[in-house]
C-alpha cells in the first residue's frame, strides 16, 4: 500500500483536515500548535493517556471475554472520563467534548474503541496516516517491516522519502488529481526501502474528511507486489515464447475444445486457411480422419486417447493434386477454470485435443516420383531383355544356314568327294551368311540413351532399391541391417545406372543367401564418407566366394551359380562398368570370412567421350 510515495504539490494541498472517527462520528481537530502529534505512535496526547491507562493494567486482569481488553467502563481514568462527560465544567470547548465523548465511546458498544487502534496497529497490511500535505503522523508495524524504517525515523516525515525515481511523474500527478477531489487512488508504484532496495508497491490511498467536508487526513495502505509482478512477467514471456515456438513450427498447430472449437492455433493453421480460400481447415480434417483413418479425432480425445503419424489427404483449390499431411493428436486435460474448480482437479469435460498436421506432400511426391523411375527404370530393362532376345532369336535363325553349309561341305570332305573350287565357293557363301547375321544381330541391339550426370544421394538411391526389393527380402526371411551414413556428400552421378549397379549388387547377395540355405539370413547395407568419395558396403552371410574366383567373377559371362537357368552372367560386369564410369572401384573383401562382403567406391562420374 501506498501513502509511501505520495509527494505533496508544488503548491501544497491546502489546510490540514480533520480525521474521521471509526465509528462515523468526525473529529473537528486540527493539526496544529494547539493539538501537536507528539506520542511514538503518532495519537494525540489525549489519546495517549487514555491508552496509557489500558496498557498499565495486568494482563492476568484482562477479560477474556473482550479478547484481552477491560471494557473501558471497569478503567478508574473511564469512570473519571465518564464523570466529567456528565457534567462538564462551564466553558469547556464543544470540540473537546466530542473528542472526550468519542474517546470514553458508548458503554452498550461491545467493541472497546482501544479495539480499533489495536486492530490497525496489528493488520498484515502496512498502513499509515498522513496530514493533508502527505506528511506521515502514523504507522503501524507491518510498515516498519516492509519498508525498514521504525516509526520514529518516519513520523513528521513527507511520504516523499519511500519514493523511488523509477516511478513516471505522472502517475503521482494523476494520484494526487484524484485525491484531491475526495476520491479513493488505488495504484502501482515503485516504492524504496532504507536500504536502498526498490519494490513494487500495490497502493490505496483514501481521504479522511472533516465534518465540514474538509481533507484532513490520508489513510494509506499498500503491500509488495514484486514477487507477484516476476511472476506475471514470467508468465507473460513464457507465453511470448510458446506463441514464438508455435507460430515458427513449420506445422500446423491448433488446440480444440470437447466441441470442436479452436482455442488456439498457429500461424501455419493461419495459412491453410488462406489455401483453402476460407474454407476452414478443420472441419476438413476432421472429416478426412473419419473417412480416410476411420475414427473421429475429437472422440479420441474425449476417451483421453491419441494417434502419431496418421496421413490424410486433402483438395486445396489451385493444386495439381491432393495435399497430404501427416496428423497426430494428444490429448490434453486442463484443469476446471471455474471458482466450482479451485479446490479440485477437472474432469473429462476439460478434455482437450492438441493437433498436429505436417504437410508430407512433398515427400509422397517424391516416393511417387522415384516409383516412377523405378517403374522406367524395370520397363526399360525389360524392353532390353526382350530386344536382346529378339536379336538372339533372329542371329540364330540365321547363323543355322552358314552352319548347314559348314556341315555339308565337312561331310563332302570325309566322303572324299570334295571338289576345291566346289569347296571355296561355299566358304564364301558361309562367310556372307555369317556377316549377314552378325550385322542382323548388332542392328537388334537396342540403342542406349545417354544419360545426363545429376548430383545424387547415394544413400537415397539405396532406400529406393531396398524399397523395391522389400517383397523379396520379407519372402526370403532376410534380416536387413541398414546402416546410412549420417551426413553424406552429394556426387554428380548417373541415377539410373546407379540404382542398377546397388540392384545387381543385391540380387547377388539374395541368390548367395538363397543357395546357402542357411537358417537366419542377414543382408547389410552401409555408407560413409571418404576424403572426396563415399564408399558402400553390401554383406551378406551366405557361403562366400572362393579366393580363386575374387576377380573371375567380374567377367562376362561367368556364372558362379548352381542354378544357372535365365542367367547371363553379366550382372558384376556391368557393375563393374558403371562404377568405371564414377571414378570408382568395386572388389571383394578378402579378409571377411563370415560370408561375401563386396566394397565399392564412387567418385564423381566421367565426362562421356
Amino acid at each position: 500500500m501506498k501513502t509511501a510515495g505520495i509527494r505533496a504539490g508544488p503548491g501544497g494541498v491546502g489546510p490540514a483536515a480533520p480525521i474521521q472517527h471509526p465509528s462515523g462520528a468526525a473529529t473537528t481537530e486540527t493539526q496544529d500548535e494547539e493539538h501537536p502529534v507528539s506520542t511514538g505512535k503518532g495519537i494525540d496526547t489525549q489519546q495517549a493517556t487514555h491508552l496509557a491507562a489500558d496498557d498499565d493494567q495486568p494482563p492476568a486482569e484482562a477479560s477474556a471475554d473482550t479478547g484481552g481488553f477491560k471494557p473501558d467502563a471497569e478503567l478508574p481514568a473511564a469512570s473519571a472520563l465518564g464523570a466529567f462527560l456528565e457534567a462538564p465544567p462551564s466553558g469547556t470547548p464543544p470540540e473537546v467534548v466530542e473528542a472526550l465523548t468519542l474517546m470514553a465511546g458508548d458503554p452498550a458498544d461491545p467493541l472497546p474503541p482501544r479495539l480499533y487502534f489495536e486492530t490497525v496497529e496489528q493488520s498484515p497490511v502496512a498502513i499509515s496516516v498522513t496530514d493533508a500535505k502527505a506528511n506521515i503522523l502514523y504507522a503501524n508495524a507491518a510498515f516498519e517491516v516492509l519498508t525498514g524504517y521504525d516509526r520514529h525515523e518516519v513520523l513528521g516525515k513527507n511520504q516523499s522519502i519511500l519514493s523511488s525515481n523509477a516511478t513516471p511523474e505522472s502517475i503521482y500527478q494523476q494520484l494526487w488529481r484524484t485525491i484531491q477531489r475526495k476520491r479513493p487512488w488505488t495504484g502501482v508504484l515503485i516504492n524504496r526501502r532504507k536500504d536502498g532496495e526498490d519494490y513494487l508497491a500495490e497502493l490505496t490511498i483514501s481521504p479522511v474528511l472533516d465534518a465540514a467536508g474538509r481533507i484532513r487526513y490520508f489513510l494509506g495502505m499498500h503491500r509488495d507486489v514484486t514477487r507477484e509482478h516476476e511472476l506475471s512477467v514470467a508468465l507473460r514471456q513464457q507465453k511470448t515464447r510458446i506463441e514464438t515456438v508455435l507460430d515458427a513450427a513449420p506445422v500446423v498447430v491448433v488446440l480444440l475444445d470437447t466441441d470442436g472449437r479452436i482455442i488456439l492455433d498457429n500461424q501455419e493453421y493461419k495459412k491453410l486457411l488462406g489455401d483453402l480460400r476460407g474454407r476452414e481447415p478443420l472441419a476438413l480434417l476432421r472429416s478426412a480422419l473419419q473417412q480416410q483413418a476411420g475414427f473421429d479425432p475429437l472422440e479420441r480425445a474425449a476417451a483421453g486417447e491419441g494417434f502419431r503419424d496418421v496421413e490424410i489427404s486433402i483438395e486445396v483449390p489451385g493444386n495439381a493434386g491432393p495435399r497430404w499431411l501427416s496428423c497426430s493428436g494428444t490429448a490434453v486435460n486442463e484443469s476446471d477454470s471455474s471458482l466450482s474448480g479451485y479446490f479440485i482437479r477437472g474432469d473429462a469435460g476439460d478434455q482437450r485435443l492438441l493437433l498436429l498436421a505436417n504437410d508430407i506432400t512433398g515427400r509422397r511426391r517424391e516416393i511417387e516420383r522415384a516409383h516412377l523411375e523405378n517403374l522406367r527404370a524395370r520397363l526399360a530393362e525389360q524392353q532390353l531383355a526382350q530386344g536382346m532376345r529378339e536379336a538372339l532369336t533372329a542371329a540364330s535363325y540365321q547363323l543355322q544356314v552358314p552352319l548347314n553349309m559348314i556341315r555339308a561341305a565337312s561331310g563332302m570332305f570325309k566322303d572324299g568327294t570334295g571338289n576345291p573350287a566346289l569347296f571355296a565357293d561355299m566358304l564364301g557363301q558361309i562367310t556372307q551368311a555369317g556377316e549377314t547375321a552378325l550385322a542382323t544381330l548388332h542392328a537388334a541391339m537396342p540403342t542406349q540413351v545417354p544419360e545426363a550426370g545429376v548430383n545424387v544421394n547415394v544413400n537415397e538411391l539405396l532406400r529406393h532399391v531396398l524399397a523395391l526389393e522389400t517383397d523379396n527380402l520379407l519372402a526370403a526371411g532376410i534380416v536387413v541391417d541398414w546402416q546410412p551414413a549420417l551426413v553424406l556428400p552429394e556426387l554428380s552421378g548417373h541415377k539410373n545406372e546407379l540404382r542398377s549397379l546397388f540392384k545387381h549388387l543385391i540380387d547377388n547377395a539374395l541368390q548367395a543367401l538363397y543357395e546357402g540355405g542357411g537358417s537366419q539370413r542377414a543382408l547389410r547395407l552401409a555408407t560413409r564418407a571418404l576424403d572426396d568419395a563415399v564408399e558402400v558396403i553390401v554383406e551378406d552371410n551366405g557361403p562366400g566366394i572362393p579366393s580363386g574366383l575374387r576377380l573371375k567373377v567380374f567377367e562376362p559371362f561367368h556364372i558362379g551359380w548352381r542354378n544357372r537357368r535365365g542367367r547371363a552372367g553379366m550382372g558384376l560386369a556391368l557393375a563393374q562398368e558403371i562404377v568405371n564410369q564414377h571414378d570408382g572401384a568395386i572388389e571383394i573383401d578378402p579378409d571377411y570370412r563370415d560370408g561375401c562382403r563386396v566394397r565399392v567406391t564412387l567418385g564423381n562420374v566421367r565426362a562421356r567421350d
